[in-house]
């Protein structure tokens, strides 16, 4: 039986699916993860049957009707070999949804021959001249959000995952994003990750993020010498990056489970995940990633820099089934902020709003 796949699409992402050349499959989607969400919950949605998706960590818990708990699926020798932290990421009421492929973490890449002094707190990079490069959309953009408020101490849920956004710090995050966007180029407002990723290696800014995966591009690039990995900028409070797992799920709709799970264990094993750490991402084979060898001083920096972000700066959200619709009103309220046809604290306050209303009819 052909098995019909859904994948996410993107330079970081992309060099891995040669595993399939070998398999019977039929790629039904292969798109950038917002567009892969939708389709994937549109064709599930109606009863279509897909027997292996991408997916990640933060929307699993959305997609978990849909979705074969894996624990009894996959053998423990080969969750064993995972990353213990990834595979956490990916459960939810103790059911693992999905198996971590790679974990995402945010460095600060810095044209080193436009800025003299790095900044090393959102602050100092509010109150310098560099022209920082960011997402204008989509999970990107509430995902600088999130950063920017809990590194200054402040929370977007409390302890019960109940939404709290209406704060100070959440104020002064939209603020920031709003002053960060204006000295960057005006195109920033629709940008997507490929997008701030080709502002930076086509030199329209002087710094930007970075996931993992985009290495290969930033290390092949003509300003490759000039760009220089550093920490992601601090907050008042502590330094964070937003994170998560890439991964890999079966739906129920599955119709070869077997199979499916074959091909499952092929791309969790070292072979194809050091194929996936060629790239740069940071995979959740352990085995796989202690194989990388640094290929310069600055990718042994960026390698150090970034373990060092899983190790101590990760953050990620609640897991929350109707997560998806809050982080779409979210982005989209800051990104009538970044265009001016709102202010900060009215951006804020949508969001609350909509976030409440998401989860008062959740549990009514």
């Amino acid at each position: 039986m052909t098995l019909k796949v859904a994948l996410v699409a993107g330079p970081m992402y992309d060099h891995l699916y040669t595993v399939f050349d070998d398999h019977d499959v039929q790629v039904v989607v292969h798109a950038d993860h917002p567009t892969l969400n939708a389709e994937v919950a549109e064709r599930l949605g109606r009863g279509e049957r897909l027997d292996l998706i991408s997916t990640h960590s933060k929307y699993a818990p959305s997609q978990r009707s849909w979705l074969q708990p894996l624990d009894d699926l996959l053998a423990s020798t080969t969750i064993d070999a995972l990353a213990p932290g990834a595979v956490e990421l990916c459960r939810h009421d103790g059911a693992l949804l999905c198996a971590p492929r790679l974990i995402d973490v945010r460095v600060m890449w810095v044209r080193a021959d436009r800025v003299a002094s790095v900044p090393d707190t959102w602050s100092e990079l509010v109150e310098s001249d560099v022209v920082f490069g960011f997402t204008g959309r989509e999970s990107g953009l509430f995902g600088l959000f999130f950063e920017l408020v809990v590194g200054a101490g402040g929370r977007l849920f409390d302890g019960s995952a109940w939404p709290v956004f209406e704060s100070p710090e959440s104020v002064d995050a939209v603020e920031m994003i709003v002053e960060l966007s204006r000295r960057a180029p005006r195109e920033l407002v629709d940008w997507h990750y490929d997008d701030a990723d080709a502002a930076l290696l086509e030199g329209f800014v002087d710094a930007s993020a970075a996931w993992p995966g985009g290495w290969q591009a930033i290390n092949s690039s003509p300003l490759s010498e000039v760009l220089h990995p550093y920490p992601y900028p601090a907050g008042q409070v502590r330094r964070v990056s937003y994170s998560g797992c890439h991964a890999w799920a079966i739906p129920r709709s599955c119709a070869d489970v077997e199979s499916a799970l074959s091909i499952l264990g092929e791309l969790l094993d070292a072979p194809a995940q050091q194929v996936d750490a060629s790239g740069g991402n940071m995979v959740a084979s352990v085995a796989a990633l202690a194989a990388v060898e640094p290929v310069s001083e600055i990718d042994a920096r960026r390698i150090r820099i970034t373990q060092d972000t899983i190790a101590a700066s990760m953050i990620t959200y609640p897991a929350l089934e109707r997560f998806p619709i809050i982080e779409d009103a979210g982005w989209r309220a800051i990104n009538a902020a970044i265009r001016n046809e709102c202010a900060a604290a009215d951006a804020v306050r949508q969001i609350q709003d909509v976030a409440l209303r998401t989860l008062e009819s959740t549990n009514p």
